[in-house]
């Protein structure tokens, strides 16, 4: 599995769900605020822009947004809303792709980064955001903390959500560092749709490493958009890197 072929047609064509979910209208405006606050007047970079869930109403801010897509279906969604005009978008890799232009702010948001499934490769991540970045720019990750502790000893798997018509399973390789979510959605019928995504999950002080790799010095980090204290029982994190001059 790897995520340019994991989010063929059929996935874009479910995956904007207006209202609900990472698309609730509050999360979006507390999201865009605080991009918003961090470009500084300047162009923001979106790495894994997806269908714009983020970019577009960022761009309604009044923030100059461009993007990174690897999955064509997943830009197509994004055009029937956006044009190359309002938004460019170049088709490929955050690892290595080059964007036109100078950023004040790179951002990969709802755990995009690990969708990239080797340490190297998400250290390529950061040094691709670097590159991008006028000088003091800043690199924002969205990025949640694995809960290990769920896990029973000499068991590979634990059930993370369980409602009407669904069960979220994910099978962990603690070795590789390596998550598989496994999304079972099933009606009446005896057999259920099943969506598999592989992530490799990163620690908050392996992330601070792979930025100082990079050129980046943590500036915040906290447990949500409105700013609450990061804490050891925090089970995800906004981290703000910028770029050592």
């Amino acid at each position: 599995m790897d995520h340019k072929t994991i989010w063929n047609e059929a996935a874009a064509a479910t995956y904007d769900t207006p209202g609900t979910g990472m698309f609730d209208s509050a999360l979006l405006t507390q999201t865009v605020d605080r991009l918003a606050e961090l470009a500084e007047g300047g162009a923001a970079l979106e790495f894994a822009i997806g269908t714009g869930r983020v970019a577009i109403p960022l761009r309604e801010r009044g923030v100059a947004v461009s993007g990174v897509e690897i999955a064509a279906p997943m830009l197509a969604k994004l055009r029937e809303k956006a044009s190359e005009a309002e938004i460019p978008v170049v088709l490929g890799d955050m690892t290595e792709a080059t964007v036109p232009g100078q950023f004040s702010l790179v951002f990969l948001v709802f755990n995009g980064i690990s969708n990239v499934l080797t340490q190297a490769e998400q250290v390529a991540c950061f040094r691709n955001a670097a590159r991008h970045l006028s000088p003091g720019g800043r690199f924002l990750v969205e990025l949640w903390v694995p809960d290990l502790r769920r896990l029973p000893p000499g068991q590979g798997a634990t059930v993370f959500a369980t409602e009407p018509g669904y069960i979220g399973l994910d099978t962990v390789d603690l070795l590789n560092q390596i998550v598989v979510s496994h999304h079972f959605r099933f009606g009446d019928a005896p057999q259920a749709e099943l969506f598999r995504s592989p992530h490799r999950w990163v620690w908050p002080a392996e992330l601070d490493l792979m930025a100082q790799l990079a050129g980046f010095e943590l500036e915040s980090r906290h447990a949500d958009w409105n700013g609450a204290p990061f804490t050891a029982e925090s089970r995800s994190h906004i981290s703000v890197y910028r770029l050592k001059g």
